[in-house]
């Protein structure tokens, strides 16, 4: 049996915010360090509620790997108050690793087997996807949801929802007046800002599942009641951190901040979102730069979108090769997975964002 190294960790070293993030798809936990929450609290139903809503459930658009994600505590909480440094662990208890035994040096297409072979050689875990796993989102989503409790309690809130599957377009907040108020979705596991195009989206994902297929989407976050002066320039902007913690999610491909893309073909004249006093307070009459100035919050809700590429492991026969042998070869990916990774990614895109803002206040 080849031997791999789990211990290695992935870290977001911040301003006032530590993150370490270990283990891999098949290994025996995963879990999380976290260091800059002392003094703070957290409600640990309303974490495992939030934990919830990123496990996998018996649902057209998800894996069939059923893990609990139970998270065990080991160090830095005691019921009330953080102290320390945090350790939080979850166990790999669904785990199925001869469906990778067909994969030993054959790449597959869009995953990270090619260069984490070519970078690491026999000690790179490919079960899985090892530590390249989306698997490694659910410790990152214990970090996101206590930061996102702190910031409930001063007012800023999070939230996250589908946009679009596929080729099927939801309401988008670029559909919604600049001053986006509180959302609410009448579905927490598959949100969207209109329930209308609800089964249009599950039939995309099911038409793409029976096809031995995948789709991707798109995923929009709105983050309201940030003060002004959030942030720093350059490095240090809001869009900096927050793009580097989207990247950590490893189906995001792409990113864009209030109108994002769209403002290419608009004159500044449309683009410029213009001040105005509601009472003593300065808001903008559109918010096209999504909330952000100079890389700094000016008090309008925070808006980014991010996208979801296809989940890369699909029944379909592939090409790829054969790097023992060194020729051409077929695969056919066994194993439970995702028929589109959209859907579960919500919590962890408002994860990867809490821990932007509670990092920059």
């Amino acid at each position: 049996m080849q031997e791999f190294n789990d211990k290695q960790y992935s870290v977001y070293d911040g301003k006032n915010l530590r993150v370490e993030i270990f283990g891999a798809s098949h290994a025996e936990e995963i879990g999380v360090l976290i260091d800059g929450l002392d003094g703070k609290s957290v409600n640990l139903d309303k974490l495992n509620e939030f934990m919830a809503r990123r496990r996998a459930r018996n649902t057209v658009y998800s894996t069939k790997r059923l893990e609990s994600d139970e998270i065990i505590i080991e160090s830095g909480f005691d019921g009330e108050k953080f102290s320390g440094r945090f350790r939080g662990v979850i166990k790999n208890t669904a785990k199925r690793s001869s469906d990778y035994d067909n994969t030993v040096k054959k790449p597959r297409p869009a995953h990270a087997d090619f260069v984490g072979w070519s970078k690491y050689g026999n000690g790179f875990d490919y079960r899985g996807g090892g530590k390249f796993s989306g698997r490694l989102t659910a410790p990152m989503c214990i970090a996101g949801g206590i930061c996102k409790q702190i910031l409930e309690e001063q007012g800023i809130k999070i939230n996250a929802y589908i946009a679009q599957i596929g080729s099927v377009k939801g309401k988008s907040y670029k559909d919604l007046p600049a001053n986006i108020k509180d959302l609410e979705f009448s579905d927490q596991n598959f949100p969207l800002l209109d329930d209308g195009v609800k089964e249009q989206m599950q039939a995309e994902i099911e038409s793409a599942s029976k096809n031995l297929d995948s789709v991707g989407g798109i995923i929009e976050c709105v983050i309201t009641g940030l003060p002004i002066g959030v942030g720093e320039y350059m490095f240090d902007s809001l869009e900096s951190v927050i793009s580097r913690l989207a990247f950590a999610v490893p189906a995001v491909k792409g990113i864009e901040f209030g109108s994002g893309f769209d403002l290419a073909g608009m004159c500044g004249s449309t683009a410029n979102d213009a001040f105005y006093f509601d009472g003593d307070a300065v808001k903008t009459k559109t918010n096209h730069n999504g909330g952000i100035n100079g890389g700094i919050s000016n008090g309008m809700p925070l808006t980014f979108r991010v996208v979801i590429k296809p989940t890369p492991s699909i029944a379909k026969e592939q090409d790829t090769v054969d790097m023992e042998s060194g020729v051409n070869t077929k695969i056919t990916i066994s194993g439970r997975h995702d028929a589109c990774i959209t859907p579960r990614a919500v919590p962890v895109i408002e994860a990867i964002s809490a821990i932007a803002i509670y990092d920059s206040l």
